[in-house]
């Protein structure tokens, strides 16, 4: 995906997003916006996808940008990209992007990596609200993460302190299947991976086109692996529980 398209889908993204059935749940003390997260968690614990085929497994790749790595020492969540996938394709409209609510500044050296302005963030939704619009965009599909434990810690935290509920979903990191792939690669960042498979970025350390960058990486590993032979989750976990 070259820059000029990505710079298409984002402009576009607004009208395939952001719908009155996403914006409408925005109240956290609506009982019906309540049963929608119960309801979304009861589904997640009975939803079973390791046996699922890769060809047709849904998943969303997705990334965020924060102002540090330690959310229960006070780092944030500045925004949040997301992009669907079927099996190795990637759903070109199907893209979630939204920066999150804060008055308070941002360090000079994170607004220059993220490109993310304290103004911006001014005009952006709060962190409940942007929590609950990226769930309805996700719904029970597993979610894919380069170096996950980044995303999960604060999801697990954003979760908590933004919608006292739990998070649930389950995240595999990208490096599941790197490691059925190529078990030997040295690659270990996004940029390594990028380089390594032929993907163009665009624009680095922004939420969406990291996912989107992610989700192309985890579409040739996919295909990848069904040419070895692995069917499903299942078959992958078992093979790497296998290894040396």
């Amino acid at each position: 995906m070259v820059m000029n398209q990505m710079l298409q889908f984002i402009k576009q993204m607004s009208g395939k997003v952001y719908g009155n059935d996403v914006t409408s749940i925005s109240n956290q003390t609506d009982p019906r916006k309540i049963a929608y997260m119960r309801n979304l968690q009861r589904e997640l614990k009975k939803k079973d996808v390791l046996n699922v085929p890769f060809r047709e497994l849904p998943i969303v790749v997705f990334d965020i940008e924060t102002t540090g790595f330690y959310p229960y020492n006070g780092d944030r969540i500045l925004s949040i990209g997301a992009v669907k996938m079927i099996g190795s394709e990637v759903q070109r409209d199907q893209l979630f992007y939204k920066t999150v609510y804060s008055e308070s500044p941002l360090a000079e050296d994170i607004e220059a990596l993220t490109g993310i302005t304290a103004y911006e963030l001014r005009q952006a939704a709060p962190l409940d609200e942007v929590l609950r619009q990226f769930f309805q965009f996700v719904k029970s599909d597993t979610l894919v993460a380069h170096h996950s434990s980044h995303e999960k810690q604060f999801m697990k935290h954003a979760s908590w302190t933004a919608l006292k509920t739990s998070f649930q979903h389950r995240i595999i990191d990208t490096t599941f299947l790197t490691k059925v792939v190529t078990p030997e690669a040295p690659q270990v960042t996004l940029d390594d991976w990028c380089e390594f498979y032929g993907v163009d970025i665009g624009v680095r350390h922004h939420a969406l086109y990291d996912a989107v960058a992610t989700a192309r990486i985890w579409s040739e590993c996919v295909k990848k692996v069904e040419e070895m032979g692995f069917e499903n989750l299942k078959d992958a976990y078992t093979h790497i529980a296998s290894l040396p």
